[in-house]
């Protein structure tokens, strides 16, 4: 029924409602540009339009006596008899005193930026889909205060989203809300790959939203501005409006039409030292490194390359010295049996990445009159991404439309289906990842393109890095080949995904309406994970054992449906007093079905993969079945005196099924005050000036099933079916975290809007975190859940715009963010002090301890005496064990938007910059003691080879002091096993040893775009523009060798640790926009 109704309602908004005159025309400003948004009134009539993006409008008038009334927030307001006239141009004059911004608040109700007590940030839709992403979220980066971005390097993969610090142990992304949708933007990855073990990075869902569909973006941050949200509200609100229809003479059509290429940053990738191949060291054969072997038949040993070795701590090149390599035991190779000059390989793994493609083309029909508007548009985007075989194929159908059914009742719609497929997603963390094979364990001497040509020309599995070559140099003991990896152990996945609203509006009174709204976020995902006979074994399975192959795949199901009732009312109730206000409801059911399937031991046959084709029984699926149903009651009152002050108040009441019934009901209240003092002070040079203060509660309730205690699932034992306790106990007394927040701001606008400034300070506290802490096994768990642990974050958030120069022909306008949060956590549980939430490989955590900001690194560090370093007698440092050794938490975050526009021609460009934080890099750790990166290789200050022995003159000289505390003055070997570099021993080679700054300066965005004039098309284009645009170009500066700060495990908690990190790709290109 609803798909006819769909049909029927667009059919009925292309029918014109005839008139006896049409007038047309463009309102531009005083710079020749058009205004959109303006209001065209037929005056002493209720009858009119809007003008459109680009200022034009088209209105039916009753005759040539009628007067239109042209208006808009910031605009002396005109008023134009029509006469004779069809076609009207309209300038309007910048209204100094009038500024009274229109904006989107919670449950998508606007309201004047001036009655708000709280800070908010609005960004219009240049700011997603100028220099757009696949994933729009990475396009916020520096573009709002308070709000930290940090994305991830791989195709589709999760960007991390956070505003105002992290204030749960658990959860900390922002509600995504579109056209009053909540929408879901869970991350779905497994939790090998969230504690980087190893896995794939899905991405967030939120990534569905196509940039070229959004109008602007309203960012709710604190709990004043959320607390409408209740439970959902605590890490504050994203909320898109979408474009609609417009009223317009005829149908419009726009396409936006965009190709750009990637590159890699090689500054953001390995650099290998050039002096030495494979090998841990003189540990092999009669030479000590190269093993021996009669490889030709002649009787007499030659010298091999030690395949089963995965480093380059190895013999010096030499030219005239010739070995044989992994590929003289490959009979297809033309290097079989036959041996060749030992040096370093001619192509490094750098040659591996390709160059990414994307092609992001939409087309958008739209138009309406006064009681009908309409959009619909479609978009395609096709990425081939910088590994070999990785391509995503992204299809969205967008549709908003509204009919004005009488003078009291309108109705709206909104739908999204977005299919997502995706083939060759990159893996990350330490264990199965190219990258980590790439910056860890690798062997110098390997060419990259010999891997490639042997794979594509034999399809098997011919690696560098064989257990036996002799016997089969398709068995790999560490590594596969990597296109073999690529090719043979690819991942896919197909999301279709179906985002919808249906609303109803009755206008009961000129005041009060009454709103019905139903909407709904329903999503299927189908992931399948493949893994070749004949690979390496690794962590596989729906048991997470090492397996040689095998087949798993993913279903999962996820539905949220809204139902709400709004009763709005705004009402002057004297020339002084306005009171706005709502009552609303809101009822919303959850449903996830989940369902991971695997078989067990490898595949029976291989290259079908099928779970069928298991060489084992297949183990039981790991099946979640969530539902959540929660009522809320909710209320809000604005009471504005003179506009000049503000008192606003929120309240909330929600009623939860995933909380014990003593404990299900919660509420959430908030106040904030506003003093616009510009309306009682007259200062030329000011032109609006406000204070604010707030004070609110917002809160975040936990998963379905973890009240109740349940049974598991285990193997049968001979024909008996077995259940068992769980790992973790549940807990009925369990209740929502809450969250406390206030906020005081100052917004000032002075020089005729030349300068904006809005200055925010907040404390927010977060307590009864919702964790699992460690029990007795005596229990029978291992961990129970408990509310328990507070933490607080108390920072800054500036914004300063202005308009440095601006004439009729040319503007430069700068806009800044900067964003100063500390965090700290006051308390656990009793007398714990540290509660381990990640734990990598080394040996590293990420950690809540009390009194140190969220999320600290710990692991072994170094011993001090004064501020220095200890050196041990052998000339190593003396590690110290569970050390804090890094913080994640940036000091500052600023964004510098610049745009200088000169007639038709607009150049603008983004400066992002992140003033510290930490990073524990694992491939720095592992790669330095592999002997891949230049600094383990080279001369000493001695002038001596760093990895000849002490003893002649080589080894390692760290600064610091001896254990009595003089200045060190000992070498340490830098030798593979037991020096100064080796991995394997934390006491020479603590983890603090790779902690690095996270700080960078990058020119995150670029773009030079020509629109050309009107006059050139003769009315059949109304606007058509040329862009060139890059992201991500060039990062001016950075502390982290050979990878991107910004590199991660993807969204989550686990930040501030990187292994198998990809390069950063840059991107550049061309984009056309035409409306017709």
């Amino acid at each position: 029924m609803l798909k006819i109704y769909l049909m029927a309602f667009c059919l009925v908004s292309f029918i014109a409602i005839g008139q006896d005159k049409n007038v047309s025309g463009y309102v531009t400003d005083q710079g020749g540009n058009g205004i959109p948004g303006v209001n065209v009134l037929i005056k002493g009539t209720s009858t009119g339009v809007v003008t459109d993006i680009e200022g034009k409008y088209s209105i039916n008038v009753p005759s040539s006596e009628s007067i239109l009334v042209y208006s808009s927030i910031g605009y002396v307001s005109q008023e134009i008899p029509v006469g004779s006239k069809s076609t009207i141009d309209v300038v309007l004059r910048e209204d100094i005193q009038q500024l009274s911004e229109v904006v989107v608040t919670a449950m998508n109700i606007s309201r004047e930026k001036a009655s708000l007590g709280y800070s908010q940030q609005t960004l219009d839709s240049d700011a997603v889909s100028k220099v757009k992403e696949t994933n729009f979220i990475n396009s916020l980066s520096g573009k709002a205060a308070g709000v930290n971005v940090r994305q991830n390097n791989t195709m589709g993969g999760s960007t991390n989203i956070i505003i105002r610090g992290n204030s749960s142990f658990t959860n900390n992304q922002p509600l995504f809300v579109i056209d009053g949708t909540p929408i879901n933007n869970a991350t779905e990855n497994e939790e090998g790959q969230i504690n980087g073990r190893n896995g794939y990075d899905y991405g967030n869902p939120a990534a569905d939203i196509n940039p070229e569909d959004i109008e602007s973006m309203s960012i709710l941050k604190g709990a004043a501005a959320t607390a409408l949200y209740g439970s959902r509200g605590q890490n504050g609100v994203i909320l898109i409006t979408t474009k609609k229809g417009q009223n317009r003479q005829g149908l419009g059509i726009s396409v936006s039409s965009g190709f750009t290429v990637g590159t890699i940053d090689k500054s953001t990738f390995a650099e290998y030292q050039k002096e030495y191949g494979a090998g841990y060291g003189a540990y092999y054969g009669s030479t000590g490194y190269f093993n021996d072997l009669d490889v030709d038949g002649d009787g007499i040993d030659d010298l091999v390359v030690p395949t089963t070795e995965d480093a380059s701590f190895g013999g010096a090149f030499d030219p005239s010295l010739n070995v044989y390599h992994w590929d003289a035991f490959v009979p297809e190779s033309e290097f079989y049996r036959t041996s060749r000059p030992w040096v370093a390989g001619a192509n490094d793994p750098v040659e591996f990445f390709e160059t990414q493609t994307i092609w992001d083309n939409t087309i958008a029909l739209f138009g309406g009159n006064e009681n009908l508007s309409y959009r619909v548009s479609y978009t395609n985007v096709n990425q081939n991404g910088i590994l070999p075989n990785s391509e995503m194929t992204k299809n969205t159908i967008n549709f908003n439309g509204s009919a004005k059914l009488n003078k009291k009742l309108t109705t709206d719609i909104f739908f999204q289906y977005n299919r997502n497929d995706v083939i060759g997603r990159y893996s990350t963390g330490y264990s199965d990842n190219l990258m980590s094979q790439y910056r860890q364990w690798w062997q110098t001497n390997v060419d990259i393109k010999a891997q490639e040509e042997i794979f594509h020309r034999t399809g098997k599995n011919y690696t560098w890095n064989a257990a036996d070559p002799t016997s089969d140099p398709t068995r790999p003991i560490y590594w596969d080949n990597p296109y073999w990896t690529r090719f043979k152990n690819f991942n896919s996945d197909l999301r279709d995904r179906f985002i919808m609203k249906v609303g109803v509006n009755y206008q009961i009174l000129d005041w009060l309406s009454l709103n019905l709204r139903f909407s709904g976020d329903m999503y299927n995902w189908l992931r399948e994970e493949r893994r070749a006979v004949g690979s390496v074994p690794a962590e596989f399975t729906v048991n997470r054992l090492e397996v040689p192959s095998g087949y798993q795949k993913y279903t999962i199901d996820s539905e949220e449906f809204n139902y709400n009732a709004l009763l709005n009312a705004n009402k002057q109730i004297t020339d002084d007093l306005n009171i706005a206000g709502l009552l609303g409801f809101n009822l919303r059911r959850e449903n996830y079905d989940f369902i991971w399937e695997s078989t067990s031991g490898g595949l029976a046959v291989p290259d079908l993969y099928s779970l069928s084709n298991s060489l084992f029984p297949n183990p039981f699926p790991d099946e979640r079945l969530w539902q959540r149903e929660v009522y809320g009651y909710f209320g809000n009152v604005n009471i504005g005196w003179q506009n000049t002050f503000y008192l606003d108040g929120n309240y909330r009441i929600d009623v939860t099924s995933t909380l014990p019934v003593e404990n299900n009901q919660y509420d959430y209240w908030s106040i904030g005050l506003g003093y616009v003092f510009s309306e009682m002070f007259s200062i030329d040079w000011m032109d609006f000036g406000k204070f604010r203060a707030s004070y609110g509660t917002v809160g975040n309730d936990t998963r379905p099933l973890r009240v109740k205690q349940t049974y598991e699932r285990i193997n049968n034992f001979g024909g008996a079916v077995l259940t068992s306790l769980p790992d973790e106990k549940n807990n009925d007394q369990l209740k929502p975290e809450l969250t406390r927040e206030w906020e005081v701001g100052l917004a000032l606008t002075l020089f005729k809007q030349r300068f904006n400034f809005d200055l925010a300070y907040y404390n927010r506290t977060t307590d009864n975190q919702l964790m699992a802490v460690k029990v007795s096994q005596a229990t029978g768990y291992d961990a129970t859940f408990i509310n328990a642990g507070e933490i607080e974050n108390k920072g800054i958030e500036l914004m300063i715009g202005g308009d440095w120069i601006k004439n009729n022909d040319f503007r430069f306008n700068t806009t800044v963010n900067f964003t100063r949060n500390r965090s700290e956590v006051k308390s656990l549980i009793g007398d714990v002090q540290t509660y381990v939430f990640a734990s990598y490989q080394s040996g590293v955590t990420s950690n809540a301890q009390v009194g140190q900001p969220f999320g600290v690194l710990k692991g072994t560090g170094y011993q001090y005496i004064d501020g220095q370093r200890v050196i041990n007698s052998d000339g190593y440092p003396v590690a110290v064990t569970d050390q804090i050794i890094g913080d994640p938490n940036p000091d500052w975050t600023m964004g510098i938007n610049n745009t200088f526009s000169y007639k038709s021609l607009s150049l603008g460009f983004l400066i992002d910059i992140q003033k510290g934080g930490d990073i524990y890099s694992l491939d720095m750790h592992y790669g330095r003691g592999t002997g891949l990166y230049p600094e383990t290789a080279g001369l000493n200050d001695k002038g001596n080879p760093i990895r000849s022995p002490v003893a002649d003159g080589g080894g390692f000289l760290y600064e610091g002091v001896t254990e009595a505390g003089e200045p060190n003055t000992t070498y340490g070997e830098a030798m593979a096993y037991n020096g100064a570099f080796y991995w394997g021993n934390d006491d020479y080679n603590p983890n603090t040893m790779t902690v690095y700054d996270a700080g960078f300066v990058r020119l995150r965005e670029l773009s030079l775009t020509y629109t050309f004039p009107r006059s050139l098309f003769d009315n059949v284009l109304e606007k058509l523009s040329l862009s060139f645009v890059g992201r991500n170009l060039w990062i001016i500066d950075k502390n982290l060798p050979y990878a991107d700060p910004e590199s991660g495990l993807g969204a989550g908690v686990s930040q501030g640790f990187i292994t198998g990190a990809y390069p950063t790709v840059r991107t550049f290109g061309f984009k056309v926009d035409a409306t017709f």
